[in-house]
């Protein structure tokens, strides 16, 4: 396994870890840790069945690390984003396995939107989210102007950017922006679980049914419709689905190896 400098990474019976690990800067992204993180994203991507981001110490990742050896006069933002925050959301997005954020704590900022491009959230009932781009004279960036209004509509993803308030893990699980809000004592033990059940899933469908969810924003109903007959056809070739037929007729649970 790499040795990464600002992030860990884990991997154990198909599941991967990913905690970024600056608990002093509460996670701050620094130009490295986004390049640990697309590093390590691709990798766990091709070795494990589900790649989990989470926090170390009481946040999860507070966005971006505004004391990262620059000033507001030498910081070049348009750059910074294009080279080294797109590179590291598609991989997260277009990773070929889930994706889960175990939200331990804070997410701002660029955090928020770290946390919100994996396909599945999960956050302690302690943690919020907060686009806090305004405070500081800027939009939302790292995807929240598009992963927003989706999630949770026009009005409160305007709200989200203008007011820059907090959203607790509650009202987020309640507007739709993430999965579902959980119990601090339980967090751990609860995303674990998920984490297990995905590493045990059917890979391959989990994949095309990640393509297709993505691809509808931009499809007609007749295209989306073929690309659902196109992707189910590949499905309907994997041996995953000829076990989860059988152990539907055999009455037992089935046991995918993702292919």
């Amino acid at each position: 396994m790499k040795d990464y400098q600002t992030i860990t990474l884990e991997i154990a019976e198909d599941i991967a870890v990913l905690c970024l690990d600056r608990a002093d800067k509460m996670n701050a992204l620094n130009a490295q840790m986004r390049a640990e993180i697309t590093d390590a994203v691709i990798l766990a991507g091709r070795e494990a069945r589900v790649v989990v981001l989470t926090g170390k110490g009481r946040a999860f990742c507070s966005g971006q690390d505004l004391s990262d050896g620059t000033s507001a006069a030498t910081l070049d933002l348009e750059r910074v984003l294009r080279e080294e925050y797109v590179p590291m959301l598609r991989a997260i997005t277009d990773c070929p396995v889930p994706t889960l954020s175990a939200v331990n704590g804070p997410a701002a900022g660029a955090g928020a939107n770290l946390a919100m491009a994996a396909d599945v959230v999960i956050a302690a009932d302690s943690a919020y989210f907060l686009q806090a781009f305004a405070r500081i004279g800027l939009i939302p960036d790292a995807g929240g102007t598009w992963v927003l209004p989706r999630q949770i509509g026009m009005a409160k993803a305007m709200g989200a950017a203008l007011f820059a308030e907090p959203i607790t893990a509650r009202q987020a699980s309640d507007w739709g922006m993430i999965w579902e809000a959980v119990s601090d004592e339980g967090f751990d033990a609860h995303w674990r679980a998920r984490a297990a059940h995905l590493a045990k899933g059917p890979t391959l469908a989990y994949a095309a049914a990640k393509q297709a969810i993505r691809e509808t924003w931009d499809n007609s109903l007749d295209t989306q419709l073929d690309l659902e007959a196109k992707l189910q056809g590949a499905c309907g070739q994997s041996r995953d689905f000829k076990e989860g037929l059988v152990a539907f007729l055999e009455k037992r649970l089935p046991q995918f190896d993702g292919r």
